[in-house]
């Protein structure tokens, strides 16, 4: 049976994945080439991050999706804690990365390895998560929950409306979706991506 609310949540964590992969060939080619990153698509692409998936995805799991899968999956209360403290933690994750950035962007060079290495935890941190959400909770949901809390859920998650996810910018989002649509890399953007390898 389809349900909306476990169709946004994969096409959010899709989303967000591409991003974080965005932002790395972006870093990647500016590396390749010896010049400092588009800082103002890279403020873009973060700001993404904190809009969307940090202030919008998890805000929803953490109040309707989860309270229900621990009700009716009470088993999986460790993982849904561990999710808990994942999302408390990549909200002050994402204010580390964007000093991070804010540091190379004004302090240079000196700077550019700990924004590369923030960036890589963050990452990896996020696509571990995602997966962990994807291999137990979604699957539980689909098994355990209710018609009743399928109404709720749907309902809630289809007002997320992520530009990222197929669903056109609201007028206050048009200029960021459009800055990284024009300027980041593919998966996201149409941005150039890294140049091959001499």
């Amino acid at each position: 049976m389809r349900h909306l609310c476990l169709e946004v949540v994969s096409e959010e964590h899709r989303a967000l994945s591409a991003m974080l992969q965005s932002i790395g060939l972006l870093l990647m080619q500016a590396r390749r080439e010896r010049r400092r990153p588009d800082f103002d698509v890279l403020r873009a692409m973060l700001l993404y991050i904190d809009e969307f998936p940090e202030r919008l995805h998890h805000p929803k799991e953490q109040a309707l999706l989860f309270p229900r899968v621990a009700a009716r999956c009470p088993e999986l209360a460790p993982v849904l804690e561990r999710l808990t403290r994942d999302h408390a933690d990549g909200e002050r994750a994402i204010r580390r990365l964007e000093h991070a950035m804010l540091a190379y962007e004004v302090l240079g060079e000196p700077r550019r390895a700990d924004f590369e290495r923030q960036l890589e935890a963050y990452t990896r941190f996020y696509l571990e998560h995602m997966a962990l959400e994807e291999a137990e909770i979604l699957p539980a949901a689909r098994r355990c929950l209710e018609p009743a809390d399928w109404q709720v859920l749907d309902t809630a998650f289809a007002a997320n409306l992520d530009p990222l996810t197929g669903h056109e910018a609201t007028q206050d989002y048009q200029p960021l979706f459009s800055k990284i649509l024009m300027t980041a890399p593919a998966p996201v953007g149409l941005g150039p991506g890294p140049a091959p390898a001499a």
